[in-house]
């Protein structure tokens, strides 16, 4: 009997785990998605690395959403359990809040071994692969992402082709780009995009090139049959990596407070799990009265309380004002004595009390 209810209870926690960290992530992805999308319809972005994008912020959420969302989901499902007063039954089987607790344990126990994966390796591993795209994307950007029939603007250049072949080749081009107080204008028959290792050039064939300042009459024009002008520059030195994509590795042999404040807040993931789920047992525990939903707005507000003191032991370190050695142990050791003291109070609260005679 005991391992069937075992089995339940734990049943219960997960599915109610996956409904809301499934409903959260669509929230958050489909504001990205919007983001992205607007990236792509700009020419900021390939369209076919917008899934790419999408799927690689995913796993970056999931280091954020995990613990919030198995906290929410002991609440919601314990919170059914006592609404439908099958919590009573179970007490009842001699189940008590050990029991309980336990199975809360082993959900979060999974889920605290898939979180520090996710904050150490995957999330920050993501992170890069997202940079990598969005750099190169910048640098394939402007003409590259050129679409027919409409003008272009970047860097400074004005660029339109009325069509363009199958093998690259823009027909009707339209050029435009200010060399400081002159403006170029170029007009060509065809042109190509040729991108070498330093630049992007263009390179124009059959057309007319007028060059001057505006507003006065010392204008040239040239005609030619071949011009190549160049557009972009690439940079010499590769971006550096943002401190969220920096490897684990790297920042434990970091000595900067921004680094360790960033090892920290990966460490504080999982850490986070275990502790908000074993605090949500005793939370949730509610009168038969109260409704489903009666506690819930006490652990949001435990919650909150929770991150806000992470955030800003976080900035704390990056400051300097907080030693990385204590870095933020206060903050999870203040939680953990929270959940202690509800555990003991319960545990109180289940004791018979003696009758005397």
């Amino acid at each position: 009997m005991r391992s069937i209810i075992n089995k339940y209870l734990t049943r219960e926690v997960f599915s109610a785990w996956l409904a809301v960290t499934v409903v959260l992530l669509f929230i958050l992805l489909s504001n990205q998605f919007a983001r992205v999308l607007g990236d792509a319809a700009a020419g900021k972005l390939p369209r076919d690395a917008v899934f790419q994008i999408i799927g690689l912020t995913s796993i970056t959420y999931l280091t954020v959403l995990v613990p919030v969302s198995l906290f929410l989901a002991v609440m919601l499902a314990l919170g059914r359990l006592y609404m439908d007063s099958e919590m009573s039954a179970i007490n009842a089987c001699g189940i008590g809040p050990l029991r309980v607790y336990r199975a809360v344990f082993v959900v979060s126990l999974i889920l605290t071994m898939l979180l520090a994966w996710l904050s150490m390796y995957a999330s920050p591993w993501a992170a890069r692969q997202a940079q990598v795209i969005t750099e190169k994307s910048k640098q394939q950007a402007g003409l590259g992402a050129l679409e027919p029939g409409r003008f272009r603007s970047d860097n400074g250049v004005v660029f339109y082709a009325e069509r363009v072949d199958e093998d690259g080749v823009m027909r009707n081009v339209f050029l435009q780009r200010r060399r400081g107080q002159s403006i170029e204008v170029a007009v060509a028959e065809s042109g190509q995009v040729i991108r070498n290792a330093d630049e992007t050039t263009v390179l124009l064939r059959n057309g007319r090139r007028y060059e001057g300042e505006p507003g006065t009459v010392n204008f040239r024009i040239v005609r030619f049959g071949e011009h190549g002008i160049p557009v972009a520059r690439r940079e010499a030195s590769a971006t550096a990596l943002e401190r969220e994509a920096l490897p684990t590795s790297q920042l434990l042999g970091s000595s900067r407070p921004a680094d360790a404040a960033e090892l920290h807040w990966r460490i504080a993931a999982p850490i986070s799990a275990m502790l908000l789920g074993l605090l949500a047992v005793p939370l949730a525990r509610t009168r038969p009265r109260q409704g489903r939903y009666g506690r819930l707005a006490i652990g949001v507000a435990v919650y909150l309380v929770y991150a806000n003191l992470l955030g800003a032991a976080q900035v704390w370190i990056q400051q300097g004002k907080l030693p990385p050695l204590v870095g933020m142990w206060p903050v999870h050791a203040l939680l953990a004595a929270a959940a202690g003291v509800l555990y003991w109070r319960e545990l109180r609260l289940r004791k018979p009390k003696r009758v005397a005679v």
